[in-house]
């Protein structure tokens, strides 16, 4: 019997995974705790993928929803997607089987704001959510809940699934107690919804755990699995450019008044560049940072230890398995450094405006005039999502995206005449940065703004194609405001987007 279960109540509720797994029907909505591979269930996907398959080998239908805080990993979006049992999935996914099973058309995806999500839960808009499996490091003996390693959506899940699956992980850490602050009342929709009292990132705001309806359980499974995360790439010459560029960028706003030595509290998206944003600021001159953003990286943790960063707000960990076992391993000592909320407050636009986050995220393709591919490879091929990413950029203090200037080895530019797929326009983009440079958009019409992402941050073998391509748009124009030559700009992704991903 667990240690970590203090609940009576609770503790007649402990099956196996496959048990558990059993009590899933056909057509049912799952809401899984899970964002970006931390504190998703382990066991209870992989037995219920094994369920889905033996259906399927009886020649019965068996299909589920799922629905997440954000990405997760392969023993949950992977694994149920390598069914073909997935009939919908929302907010966000990284999985390579989920992806593909996305774009074979086999499994209908939503992307959403992260933001958007618990409201569109609240108002029903997705359907009844059947059964919430919600991954928590403990629950205490008058039967709440201990959160894991994300918070994510797990809070309305457990608010509206008529069950709830529950599995305690004992690998994760019981000092994560403590570290977490559920916010319950902003689940009200309109008119009932009142002002969040949160003016800091170092704010605490609401409850050390979640709470649910003992009534609503219908199985408890222990596990003892770690988190499945992937390692940072070592940081390279482009990445320590781009980090480079931004952080003088920083210290060019405190320089002109416009940003506090300290900066504003800081918003990284996931992944190496964004990453390697963080190793400068430890080698860059500014102290006493804060951090308001989605997901705890790698060099987050650095900064925290270094003492320049004296506190990091977030829904989750990303971090890479050496970083998550040192975070796990001394949970006492960073659980007074970090906070973990629900996601519908360490997104919220409201607060990211009030608070001035810089936002800085990453992209697959940025046009002339500022507008942003996050998630699309021409125009039809979902790669991720959009996550959160919209929800910092268009409320942050300023929006900065960050990429390579160009993908397959050269053979790509990420700077093209126009996008295939828009997830943030030219109102919310203010500075894009390669490796080449730095593109500050701000104040700067259309046409004035093309010039300048050519110079600053076109790679050298595409800067006369692109200056080729405004010639003749504005030529074919005739001075309109946003010159555009559609046929030269749909060619231009068939010689150097088309072919470049085939080689």
């Amino acid at each position: 019997m667990s240690e970590r279960i203090a609940s009576d109540k609770f503790r007649q509720k402990i099956m196996s995974a496959s048990d558990a797994a059993g009590l899933i029907k056909n057509g049912m909505n799952l809401g899984f705790s899970g964002f970006t591979g931390s504190g998703y269930p382990k066991e209870f996907p992989v037995a219920l993928a094994e369920k889905i398959k033996e259906a399927h080998g009886r020649g019965e239908e068996f299909q589920i929803g799922v629905w997440t805080g954000a990405s997760t990993a392969p023993e949950l979006d992977g694994e149920l997607a390598e069914t073909g049992g997935v009939s919908y999935r929302m907010p966000y996914q990284s999985d390579p089987a989920m992806r593909s099973a996305i774009n074979k058309g086999t499994a209908y995806y939503q992307d959403i704001h992260l933001s958007h999500v618990g409201p569109q839960v609240s108002q029903g808009f997705l359907g009844k959510l059947d059964v919430a499996v919600i991954e928590v490091s403990s629950i205490t003996a008058d039967g709440e809940l201990v959160p894991s390693s994300s918070v994510g959506m797990n809070r309305t899940y457990l608010e509206h699934a008529e069950k709830v699956i529950l599995e305690v992980n004992e690998w994760q850490s019981v000092d994560l107690f403590g570290m977490h602050d559920i916010y319950s009342e902003i689940g009200a929709l309109p008119p009932n919804r009142v002002p969040i009292p949160l003016t800091s990132p170092s704010d605490r705001i609401g409850s050390k755990t979640l709470s649910v309806d003992p009534e609503k359980i219908i199985a408890v499974i222990v596990t003892d699995a770690g988190d499945r995360n992937s390692p940072f790439k070592p940081l390279d010459d482009d990445s320590k450019a781009i980090a480079g560029h931004f952080l003088d960028f920083l210290g060019n706003e405190v320089k002109q008044g416009r940003l506090p030595k300290n900066l504003l509290p800081l918003q990284s998206g996931v992944g190496n560049i964004a990453n390697a944003v963080l190793a400068g600021l430890l080698e860059g001159p500014f102290e006493q940072i804060t951090s308001y953003t989605e997901v705890i990286q790698d060099g987050m943790v650095d900064l925290l230890d270094s003492g320049k960063l004296t506190v990091a707000s977030a829904t989750a960990f990303s971090l890479s398995p050496d970083y998550a076992k040192k975070v796990n391993d001394e949970a006492k000592k960073y659980r007074d450094l970090i906070i973990l909320r629900p996601q519908d407050v360490s997104n919220h636009p409201e607060l990211i405006r009030r608070m001035g986050v810089i936002a800085c995220n990453g992209l697959i393709e940025a046009d002339l005039y500022g507008n942003v591919n996050s998630t699309h490879v021409m125009g039809s091929r979902m790669q991720n999502g959009i996550g959160g990413s919209g929800d910092f950029t268009r409320n942050g203090y300023f929006a900065a995206f960050v990429t390579p200037s160009t993908a397959k080895g050269g053979a790509i530019s990420c700077i093209v005449p126009m996008v295939n797929h828009v997830d943030h326009t030219e109102h919310d983009t203010d500075v894009i940065i390669t490796e080449q440079g730095l593109a500050d958009l701000r104040g700067l019409a259309p046409r004035q703004r093309a010039k300048v992402i050519i110079e600053n941050c076109a790679h050298p073998d595409y800067k006369e194609p692109l200056k080729e391509y405004v010639a003749r748009a504005e030529k074919l124009a005739n001075g309109h405001h946003t010159p555009h030559d559609l046929a030269t700009a749909l060619s231009w992704h068939t010689k150097y987007i088309n072919e470049g991903t085939m080689r």
